[in-house]
């Protein structure tokens, strides 16, 4: 198997497992946004309150309910989101481009494989930032709510704990430590992706510095044969027998 085809089939997983990771950060995150009601739990501010709540039978009762001060970005959900959105998109066209080169047996132009490496190292940079943002935010979050781990629980137990608060908190950590860890993956498939176009531009680069030369070689070298045959010839012709007579 051909180099070229060997790299076209690395990228072609490669593009398959991106947008596997990507759609691991997408939905995610869209869950939680949609049971948080369109706000960003990441890096919010907030405080535990503790108050005298009286029951029926006239007792008191001290009740703790987190307040929110200040919910988080929405800029910082969205930049994973779109991060997420652009792998799944870029995954799957780039690796139906892959299909189809093997199919056809060729492979990208000088132009097109450095545009494809330059791309590929800008979205490992911000998959890195998304990651480190996503991270960051979550770990905010978690402080928020278990009060900097003054909380007789951990921020995954809290999912099962009422915050008596305004938005749906069942599953908030599930979901958000299931797009960090997809989201960092994203993050290591594009160092993946920045590896195998750097080869496949050497590879192209290399076949369009040696392609033009072969020809010309094999004239030289057929040129050469041809002249190596006329003079030979006349040796063979010099030494035939002559007949006296």
């Amino acid at each position: 198997m051909e180099l070229d085809r060997r790299l076209l089939l690395t990228h072609c997983a490669a593009h398959t497992l991106s947008v596997l990771a990507g759609l691991l950060v997408v939905i995610p995150i869209a869950l939680n946004g949609s049971a948080f009601k369109g706000r960003c739990a990441l890096f919010s501010q907030g405080f535990w309150r503790t108050e005298n709540q009286t029951l029926s039978t006239g007792e008191s009762n001290e009740v703790s309910h987190l307040v929110i001060q200040q919910w988080g970005p929405l800029a910082a959900c969205q930049f994973a989101t779109f991060v997420g959105v652009f792998t799944v998109l870029y995954g799957a066209a780039q690796g139906w481009r892959s299909l189809f080169y093997l199919h056809g047996r060729h492979d990208d132009t000088l132009l097109s494989a450095f545009l494809t490496l330059l791309l590929s190292l800008c979205m490992f940079f911000l998959s890195g930032g998304a990651s480190v943002t996503l991270s960051l935010g979550l770990v905010s979050w978690c402080d928020v709510v278990t009060e900097h781990g003054s909380r007789p629980y951990s921020c995954a137990e809290s999912q099962s704990i009422p915050l008596y608060l305004d938005v749906e908190t069942s599953s908030f950590y599930s979901e958000l430590s299931c797009a960090q860890i997809a989201l960092w993956c994203v993050t290591g498939l594009w160092m993946i992706h920045v590896i195998l176009s750097f080869l496949r531009l050497y590879h192209s680069h290399s076949q369009h510095m040696t392609g033009p030369c072969l020809p010309r070689e094999k004239e030289l070298l057929l040129g050469q044969a041809y002249c190596d045959c006329a003079f030979t010839q006349p040796t063979h012709l010099s030494q035939a027998p002559s007949v006296l007579i």
